[in-house]
């Protein structure tokens, strides 16, 4: 998703926010509704070099990353895949949408980044897709970066 979420507003729509020098904004958006009851954790994840990260999967609520090291391979249903270098952030909607790759995007260096998750109350912090289901649902994925 994008870093800067358009609903969110411009800057100038928007108070200003005055921050000392040593603090950066490195992401500004406006997640969707959340209901009451939910939770939030924060994990680390290291991938080795080449590592393709996991399966097809979906997280219960809005997921918030920050990439500390290396690159990321990103991709969520609808958008095309990116690749997102140590110091950029990333985040997804959460609910339905399928978050396709979280791949080191390296295959001679280790890649880790933080990620920030909401939790729907009562559900998984993340499912797995099953084939069939990306099957059923190819039409909406991005087209795919051809080879060679």
């Amino acid at each position: 998703m994008s870093e800067r979420n358009p609903a969110h507003g411009a800057a100038d729509e928007r108070p200003e926010i005055s921050l000392p020098p040593e603090v950066q904004m490195l992401q500004d958006v406006t997640p969707p509704f959340f209901p009451e009851g939910g939770s939030g954790m924060t994990i680390r994840v290291e991938w080795p070099p080449g590592h393709p990260g996991l399966p097809p999967h979906r997280h219960s609520g809005p997921a918030f990353g920050y990439v500390m090291e290396g690159a990321v391979r990103f991709e969520l249903e609808g958008e095309p895949e990116r690749v997102v270098e140590a110091g950029g952030t990333f985040w997804e909607p959460g609910g339905d949408v399928i978050h396709y790759q979280d791949a080191n995007a390296l295959s001679d260096a280790p890649t880790t980044f933080v990620v920030t998750m909401v939790c729907a109350p009562g559900q998984p912090m993340l499912t797995l897709v099953d084939e069939e289901e990306l099957k059923e649902r190819a039409h909406l994925r991005a087209p795919r970066p051809s080879k060679g």
